[in-house]
């Protein structure tokens, strides 16, 4: 090759392309697209490549893949990469459209057989007589690095001069292979020396400067690790030679000749629709990707003055509407504040994001603040970083000042990802955010509930096809992870301001979903965001548990296992470790000969909890103590243990989180502590809500709706006779024992309303004759019998679950009352028991789904009305069909009055709701 006679001041970008993609597809959530084809890594890869050419508006560029098949190093070292795993099938399915993409989008595309993307770079690198930036996270190429070749992570942003090189690693380029060597590499089966890591391979490099030099002295080393380097030396040298990079390949091309080429359009709209890249579709008229603004390195932000400018180009996938450049500002100066508040006054609404201390929103402190006013342009008011040589920042307490006004102005239209959390932490400032305008991770979930993440990252990724930049990436991991007031402002700036930039774009991307579907925009504005500041109130609020009580249940349940593990021990005739699988299969299916009902998948006896269930029912002994014990060690670690530990120093509560975008149904979620899973129908679980208490001066008040899904299953299905029930005021179970035998309700016996409710309930959850069988304890056919007699008494049921399901399988989803779709995409599974759930699920979520809407509406009512009347009682629990209030005693004989009739208006069904009360000193009792 020869070298150029006039070199560009632009540099030439080599990617790793092979980097690339198992980056991409290890960093991304597995999106795909309506075929299940995964398609994530595609998503990544391109979105790192147009944000490279847009940075550094490159002449010249290649992206380099390894090619299939063996290199020469094999051929040095038959081992080399044996221990490499086989690559995922979805990983796999997406390499060869992700290849004719880039080619059709004009990138030189490098593939070159018998070598690696490495060495093909390196080669590049030393032929071009310019600037070389190398993109790659890949530590083996900090060795080409020198005063003209550079290295970028753009997944962590991370850029590696010889300095940044000296830094990383802890030696310079030129060492790097010998660095290499002596570590050797698990991941591509390198032999170094063994229990030689970074830190030792630096230190000896340090004293000794060379790999040739610490062999030819390697009769100085003591210990075991001179042991170790000495029976290394026979395959070191193979190892240095096996890392070298290789820079003299007779390549097909020369660098000068790496340029781009003009898209293929017509191949790129049958690729992006194939894949259903639909962002890329609509941007295919503005491939040819506008100038925009060099990227600012972190060295030149350190010399820039006070106020910070960064201009980070985005993707074209970032926003429908493409935005060429991002202008990110740091706020330090109190003019530069006036200004970004007057703008924000004038706009009406913008997108906010917090920078905080902590996630435990009750002791977070704001770090600082970011703004949005329109795609592409955001700005972090910094104000709270304390690290050593941080910038002057404006007064912490002052600006809130300034800002509560603006905070708390319901008329400023608010637009942030889970406020819920903001909110709260702001309230730690004495600041009540209101003008809750939208929060995009309540439009994503109002949309779709039953995708399975609905966080900032992921929701970037997915829809506006955007890598974030991640909190990781900027503050560390584990034990060394720095706190976001000790990161750094010129990489928070970038951070914080995306997080509003990027929660504006997505607002712009789901409200016109939302404003074109009447049914989940009302769903949204009516139940989802007037609920934000509710639960905020119920999670600051807490509620009072007693620890002594709880430290005293401790001792006693410890007491009892002990005596469960003694038990089982006799029961057994050995001892045994009672969560051990493996001896609890000896001792049940070799020693006690019990049935095998189940095998796991590597054919072994099964000992899930649903099989200890049914050998408990059929009567044997063992497993039934397994099972109580069981329950009882997780009572013990989730909550007589874990909940004193979780007492507010500061308010003497606990206080959980409630979660809105989780269940696909639409109920809440609660977490730290989950106060949504402590058992009602167990003595143990029954003592530890004993455990939840008034504040003194306070009762407490629980308000449960009674078989609510059996309700609305009645609204539904039209039914007859089970409206005539509900109408009637019947219990229902006795009104379906009567119908199924054909008898009186007088005449019902236990064990036939017994039978009943179990159908009722059974059938509204989709269950089989099968699991009926099983439930009521007699044979499948007399169970049969039992659900051919409930659907002839209850015809307007069965034709309900028919339509149910066709309906499901003609559209894909169902709908609650209120319109929230619950989307089921294997209603059309090949497979028979994947089809079956959808079915059910189909049946059982718009009842499920009401449900939850219906006390959702009832909270919003009682709040209203508790603020109305400025009332001191508190809502502190939301338990799946029931609320529980802290209510003062001269506001008792009110509250209990009013509060069931509100929960019971909340909805106008066919059939009249019931809410049942109870007021006791303790959740037990006054549930």
């Amino acid at each position: 090759m020869s070298s150029a006679s006039a070199v560009s001041t632009k540099p030439l970008i080599l990617v790793d392309g092979s980097s690339y993609l198992f980056r991409a597809f290890h960093a991304l959530p597995p999106l795909t697209n309506s075929k299940g084809e995964a398609t994530g890594a595609m998503h990544g890869v391109l979105n790192m490549l147009d944000k490279l050419r847009k940075d550094y508006q490159p002449e010249q560029m290649a992206v380099v893949f390894d090619a299939p098949g063996k290199t020469f190093r094999d051929d040095l070292y038959p081992a080399y990469k044996a221990n490499r795993p086989s690559m995922p099938d979805e990983l796999r399915q997406q390499i060869q459209p992700l290849l004719a993409m880039i080619k059709a989008q004009g990138y030189p595309l490098l593939i070159i057989e018998g070598v690696e993307a490495d060495d093909v770079i390196g080669t590049l690198a030393k032929e071009y007589a310019g600037r070389v930036i190398i993109s790659t996270s890949d530590k083996d190429m900090a060795q080409l690095v020198d005063e003209r070749v550079h290295l970028i992570n753009t997944m962590s942003n991370h850029y590696l001069d010889p300095a940044g090189v000296n830094a990383k690693f802890g030696v310079a380029p030129e060492r790097i292979r010998d660095y290499l060597a002596l570590m050797g590499d698990a991941v591509d089966n390198v032999p170094g020396v063994d229990k030689v890591g970074p830190k030792t391979a630096v230190k000896w490099l340090q004293d000794y400067d060379s790999l040739s030099n610490i062999m030819e002295h390697a009769a100085e080393f003591k210990g075991k690790v001179g042991e170790n380097l000495r029976a290394a030396l026979a395959h070191l040298p193979l190892s240095y030679e096996l890392v070298t990079i290789k820079s003299d390949l007779a390549l097909p091309i020369e660098p000068e000749g790496l340029t781009f080429s003009p898209p293929d359009l017509e191949a790129l709209r049958e690729l992006y629709t194939r894949y259903e890249f639909r962002s890329r579709l609509n941007a295919l008229d503005k491939l040819a990707l506008p100038p925009a603004n060099t990227q600012v390195t972190n060295l030149e932000l350190k010399e820039l003055p006070s106020s910070l400018s960064l201009n980070l180009s985005s993707t074209p996938e970032s926003s429908p509407q493409p935005v060429s450049e991002r202008q990110y500002q740091t706020i330090l100066t109190q003019t530069e504040l006036d200004q970004w508040l007057q703008r924000i006054q004038q706009a009406g609404e913008f997108a906010v994001d917090t920078e905080t201390t902590s996630l435990n929103y009750m002791n977070a402190q704001i770090v600082g603040i970011s703004f949005a006013l329109q795609a592409g342009e955001a700005a972090y008011l910094p104000l709270a970083h304390d690290y050593l040589g941080a910038p002057v920042q404006l007064n912490r307490e002052a600006v809130l000042a300034q800002l509560k006004p603006l905070l708390e102005d319901e008329h400023l239209g608010k637009i942030g990802q889970n406020l819920k959390y903001d909110r709260n932490v702001l309230l730690n400032h004495g600041i009540c955010l209101a003008g809750i305008k939208q929060d995009t991770m309540l439009e994503s979930y109002v949309l779709d509930s039953t995708a399975s993440r609905h966080d900032f990252d992921t929701l970037c990724a997915q829809h506006l096809q955007h890598t974030t930049i991640h909190f990781e990436d900027i503050a560390g991991k584990g034990k060394h992870q720095l706190s976001f007031n000790q990161v750094a402002l010129e990489q928070a700036t970038p951070y914080a301001a995306e997080d509003a930039d990027y929660t504006l774009r997505l607002h712009h991307y789901f409200w016109p979903q939302l404003q074109a579907l009447d049914g989940q925009r009302l769903l949204y504005q009516q139940i989802e965001l007037p609920l934000v500041p509710i639960l905020s109130d119920m999670e600051r609020k807490g509620v009072k548990v007693d620890a002594l009580m709880l430290a005293k249940q401790s001792r006693e349940l410890e007491q009892r296992m002990n005596e469960l593990v003694e038990q089982s021990y006799q029961v057994a005739g050995q001892v045994f470790n009672l969560a051990s699988p493996k001896q609890i299969q000896e001792i049940f299916f070799e020693k006690l000969g019990l049935p095998v009902l189940r095998k796991t998948p590597k054919g072994q006896p099964s000992t899930a909890e649903d099989v200890l269930e049914e050998l408990a029912e059929l009567g044997h002994e063992l497993p039934a103590l397994i099972l109580e014990h069981r329950g009882l060690s997780k009572l013990k670690s989730t909550y007589t243990d874990r909940l004193p530990e979780q007492i507010n120093a500061r308010t003497g509560r606990v206080h959980t989180s409630y979660h809105q975008a989780v269940a696909a149904t639409g109920r809440l979620s609660s977490t730290e502590p989950n106060l949504q899973n402590i058992p009602i129908r167990t003595p143990a679980g029954r003592r530890i809500r004993q455990a939840f208490i008034a504040e003194q001066g306070c009762q407490l008040l629980a308000a449960d709706y009674s078989q609510i899904e059996l309700r609305i299953m009645a609204h539904l299905s039209g039914d007859q006779s089970l409206l005539a029930a509900f109408a009637h005021g019947l219990d229902v179970h006795r009104a379906t024992a009567a119908e199924v035998f054909g008898i009186s309700l007088e005449a019902v016996t236990p064990d036939q309303r017994r039978a009943a409710k179990a159908i009722n309930f059974g059938l509204i959850y989709g269950m089989s004759a099968f699991g009926l069988a099983r439930q009521l304890n007699v044979d499948r056919r007399e169970a049969q019998a039992y659900v051919d007699l409930y659907f002839a008494r209850y015809p307007g049921v069965k034709a309900y679950m028919e339509n149910t399901r066709e309906q499901a399988r003609a559209q894909g989803y169902v709908e609650t009352l209120f319109g929230r779709r619950l989307f089921l995409p294997d209603i059309k599974a090949r497979q028979a028991a994947t089809r079956q759930y959808a079915e059910r699920t189909a049946i059982n979520a718009p009842m499920q789904g009401s449900a939850a809407d219906i006390i959702k509406k009832a909270m919003i009512a009682v709040d209203r009305w508790l603020r109305a009347n400025q009332l001191k009682t508190s809502m502190i629990l939301q338990v799946h069909d029931e609320l529980v209030f802290e209510v003062p005693l001269d506001e008792l004989a009110q509250v209990q009055a009013k509060i069931p009739e509100l929960m019971m208006h909340a909805v106008s069904l066919s059939v009249p709701l019931l809410v049942e009360t109870g007021v006791g000193d303790n959740w037990d009792e006054a549930h």
